[in-house]
Parts: C-alpha cells; sequence; structure tokens
C-alpha cells in the first residue's frame, strides 16, 4: 500500500511541476522597434514574453516596400532622370526561434527591398538604392496568432550626397 501511495505522490508531482512549463500562459509582446539599414534592409527587433519553457515560436515580418534605384557617375551624382527606377511590392521574412528557459523570445527579423529586376546602368555608372520606404510593417506570432504594428512608415533617403538621387 506505501508504495503504491509513493507512487500516486510521485506521479502528481511530476505532473504539477512539468506541464505549467510546457504551456505559455500569456504570450504577448514587450517591445518592437524598425530601423533601417545602409543597404536598404529594413531590420525589426524584438521581444515577446509569457510564451511557457523551451517552445519553438514561429515569426513573420510583413510591410509593404517602396525603392528608388538610380545610376551614379563617377563624379557622385545622378546625371539624368531617366537613370531611375522606382519598384514597390510586399516584402516578408520568416523564422523561429526557442523561448528558452525564461520563456522569452529576443531576436530580429530583416527584410530586404524589392530587387531592381532588369533595370540597369550605363557603362561608368553604379546602381545603387536612393530611397527606400516601408510602410505597414507587421510582426506575427504565428504559433499563437498575436501580431504588433511596428511603426506607421520607415523611410529614408540613403544617397543623401549624390545630387539628385533623392
Amino acid at each position: 500500500m506505501r508504495r503504491l501511495l509513493a507512487f500516486i505522490a510521485v506521479f502528481a508531482a511530476s505532473l504539477l511541476f512539468a506541464a505549467p512549463a510546457a504551456l505559455a500562459t500569456s504570450p504577448h509582446f514587450i517591445r518592437a522597434a524598425g530601423s533601417l539599414n545602409g543597404n536598404g534592409s529594413l531590420t525589426v527587433s524584438f521581444k515577446e514574453a509569457g510564451l511557457g519553457t523551451n517552445q519553438n515560436i514561429a515569426y513573420t515580418l510583413s510591410a509593404d516596400a517602396s525603392v528608388t534605384y538610380v545610376c551614379v557617375n563617377k563624379g557622385g551624382a545622378n546625371p539624368s532622370a531617366s537613370n531611375k527606377t522606382t519598384l514597390a511590392g510586399p516584402v516578408s521574412a520568416s523564422g523561429t526561434f526557442s523561448s528558452g528557459k525564461n520563456g522569452q523570445v529576443t531576436a530580429s527579423l530583416t527584410v530586404y527591398p524589392p530587387s531592381a529586376g532588369d533595370f540597369t546602368c550605363p557603362p561608368g555608372q553604379s546602381l545603387q538604392i536612393a530611397e527606400v520606404s516601408y510602410t505597414n510593417v507587421l510582426l506575427t506570432d504565428t504559433t499563437n496568432g498575436i501580431s504588433i504594428a511596428v511603426d506607421d512608415a520607415i523611410s529614408g533617403c540613403l544617397l543623401p550626397r549624390v545630387r539628385g538621387a533623392c
């Protein structure tokens, strides 16, 4: 009888201490902020808590992007208005991160602007990103179905010293 009671006590204790660690109690974003990089990409760094211990959490970063490519000559100028093209479209990135022992994820995801496609520059000029803009930036924890809007718009001129670029 003692062995049976001891077994039941050990089994009940293991359920009591193991189960809560595996469940997400209250997933929520603590912060999410975006920053524009020199190559025109957007990195969103974030922290989410209330996820449970050692859970794999999937995220998607999405935005609407607009980018202007220009041709820059050796003199550091955009010599012709026709040497520009502006492209726009949705961009996204995904990643999966472990919540670790503390039930939190601190990570970042990066999206890139649409490529220049078949837009090319004449000989002696280099193709560069002049301006980029990201709107409707949204980070989603797809595992738990929650999202956070990052910023209304993140934009910038990447070639402020190139005459005629921005």
